[in-house]
């Protein structure tokens, strides 16, 4: 299956401004590329390319005073099927984790683990250890969030959403991380795209956000909000929470003028249109 995503975004500033963009998908899909990812900046720009400490693509440059249009385009091949959970991944104890996973069993800016540990003990420690403990994590987050672009605010932590019930994705990701974290299980946050592909369409396309956890040697991926497996799950970039994975920062004020996401399936006569048009 061929899955085409991008995204058209608008920013206008009062004067020049740095900025840094975590935009790009992340490395590790080199072989899936149909049709490599197409940037563009409208004026263009100077643009510095670099690695943040997680290993995610960066984009660094100065946007002019006025409006400044960043495009991508790119296409690629999914498995057709929708995911696979591992239901028989173990957890590992603490002691036998690998050094990198250390962070992401520690607090954090939007999971605070300090508050939610005896709730996480109390709802999840009689559940067996491994992907049992995770689902049950993430059945939990499901449940007692509601999902309303409406409540969105960005100072909302994984402790606030598990006290008002109502949040977006980051929300769902930021609550079940800190729950995992609480119970031994490294846990990180992922954005991305995610089209409704074999899904009903709900909401206009937007980034998406999900987690990770580790277990049985590797991170796996779960998604609280709609938690179920999905197909076409593409990652940009990942971090301890969203403050470590920001689309875009900018060093001085500046406005969003359009904001235009796309992540769908596309079939093979209008890829090779893509291709060679």
């Amino acid at each position: 299956m061929f899955v085409r995503v991008g995204f058209h975004i608008t920013v206008n500033c009062w004067a020049p401004t740095a900025m840094v963009t975590l935009l790009q998908i992340r490395e590790g899909r080199e072989a899936d590329f149909r049709r490599l990812e197409i940037f563009a900046a409208d004026p263009a720009v100077p643009v510095h390319n670099y690695r943040d400490l997680f290993g995610n693509a960066c984009r660094r440059f100065v946007a002019p005073a006025g409006d400044l249009t960043l495009t991508s385009d790119a296409v690629l091949e999914v498995d057709d099927e929708p995911e696979v959970y591992p239901l028989d991944a173990e957890q590992h104890a603490v002691a036998d984790l690998p050094d990198a996973c250390l962070v992401f069993l520690m607090g954090s800016r939007y999971c605070e683990t300090d508050n939610l540990s005896q709730i996480a003990w109390d709802l999840f420690g009689h559940i067996a250890p491994g992907w049992p403990r995770v689902q049950a994590i993430s059945d939990f987050v499901h449940g007692r969030i509601t999902f309303d672009y409406q409540a969105a605010r960005s100072s909302r932590t994984a402790y606030n959403a598990y006290q008002e019930c109502t949040g977006v994705c980051r929300d769902y990701a930021h609550l079940a991380i800190a729950l995992c974290r609480a119970m031994n299980i490294p846990a990180r946050y992922v954005n991305g795209y995610l089209g409704d592909i074999h899904v009903p369409l709900r909401l206009p396309m937007d980034f998406s956000a999900w987690c990770e956890v580790y277990l049985g040697g590797a991170w796996r991926p779960i998604d609280p909000r709609n938690n179920m497996p999905r197909i076409g799950r593409i990652a940009i970039a990942y971090g301890r929470d969203a403050a470590d994975v920001a689309m875009i920062t900018s060093f001085a004020p500046h406005g969003l003028t359009s904001f235009l996401v796309w992540a769908e399936e596309v079939r093979a006569p209008a890829f090779a249109l893509a291709v060679h048009g």
